[in-house]
């Protein structure tokens, strides 16, 4: 294929959310597979970077933040999207990796759609649901979906944490989870094992959203699976992640050597298609087309499988497990990001 008929893909990573420096590390792994094999001459990348405050940045800038793998310092100019940098409208397939707030809940998949262009991942439906822990659980509960107890939580209903903590010690007990609802990467999600820590960590979540959700802690091992495609979507093997920590906080997610992965994860094979069959359905209910990671809990003593979220736009790091998981599926790190950018706009 020559230059001449490559086509342009708009890689653009960052964003103003908390989880901006794994966009960049994930946007490294993702720049590796455009340069990779036939993917050098079938792909002509233009890169978009996008600040802590919202700010878009061109080619030159963004290829210089993904080499130092460094955020962009505050310049003190005017925060937010003001315009399109040099090259973005030559730009004929979007490529977000953009994880959390800005990036993932559909807003800039709006973008895209009004500039009539089309994108990897989920459209603003399947990005919004998938972001707000609240909204896919709702979805999930209305599939049928297996999930652990947990209770919708307002920032308004701190006001009174006294009959808050009545409540949530009543329906879920101790430990149990406390999460903002629109955040990723164990972003804001703390552990409470009493009412102190509770009310810590709901105050903790309720300052960076509105919209919490508290779960049940369970006694479980931690799996996920990832899925591909466009109309039509595949799973991949299962994997398992394990780590020594208390939890799988966002320190031990990202730290060399603070996990382990096991993939695939050593299972019954029913469960194993139970899995694989249920991850396809919760990006069924969620509206979920192009990519996900499903993660699931499993109790090995009861066999019991239920699921815990669906990520729209994974991490797409050399720790992450969705390449991970592709790549022992059979499908290397150049097949994974082509057949993304083919299932765009499907």
């Amino acid at each position: 294929m020559s230059s001449q008929q490559s086509k342009v893909v708009g890689l653009i990573f960052g964003g103003a959310s908390g989880e901006h420096e794994v966009s960049i590390r994930s946007a490294a792994t993702v720049a590796e597979g455009l340069a990779s094999g036939a993917n050098k001459e079938r792909y002509r990348v233009q890169h978009v970077y996008i600040d802590r405050q919202g700010r878009w940045w061109g080619d030159a800038t963004a290829r210089q933040v993904l080499s130092s793998g460094q955020a962009l310092a505050d310049d003190g100019s005017r925060p937010g999207f003001s315009g399109f940098p040099d090259g973005c409208l030559e730009v004929e397939i979007w490529y977000p990796v953009l994880h959390g707030p800005n990036g993932e809940d559909g807003t800039i998949q709006g973008l895209f759609s009004l500039m009539q262009r089309p994108f990897v991942g989920s459209g603003v439906l399947g990005s919004a649901v998938g972001m707000d822990k609240l909204a896919m659980k709702a979805a999930f509960s209305a599939a049928g979906l297996p999930q652990g107890p947990y209770r919708p939580v307002l920032a308004s209903e701190l006001g009174s944490t006294g009959q808050l903590l009545e409540e949530l010690e009543t329906q879920l007990g101790y430990p149990c989870f406390i999460k903002p609802a629109n955040l990723g990467s164990s972003v804001g999600i703390s552990k409470a094992r009493n009412g102190e820590e509770l009310i810590q960590g709901l105050r903790l979540a309720a300052a960076l959203d509105p919209r919490l959700v508290v779960e049940q802690g369970v006694q479980a091992r931690e799996l996920e699976c990832a899925v591909l495609g466009g109309t039509t979507l595949r799973a991949s093997v299962v994997g398992e992640v394990r780590f020594d920590a208390d939890w799988y906080d966002y320190e031990t997610k990202y730290t060399d050597g603070r996990s382990t992965t096991l993939i695939p994860a050593p299972l019954p094979d029913g469960i194993v298609e139970s899995i694989r069959s249920q991850s396809i359905q919760a990006c069924a209910a969620v509206g979920v087309t192009g990519m996900a990671r499903v993660d699931f809990f499993y109790d090995d003593s009861s066999g019991r499988v239920w699921l815990n979220e669906i990520n729209t736009l994974p991490g797409f790091t050399s720790q992450s497990m969705y390449p991970m998981l592709w790549e022992a599926s059979g499908v290397t790190l150049e097949q994974l990001v082509h057949e993304l950018i083919e299932s765009a706009g499907q």
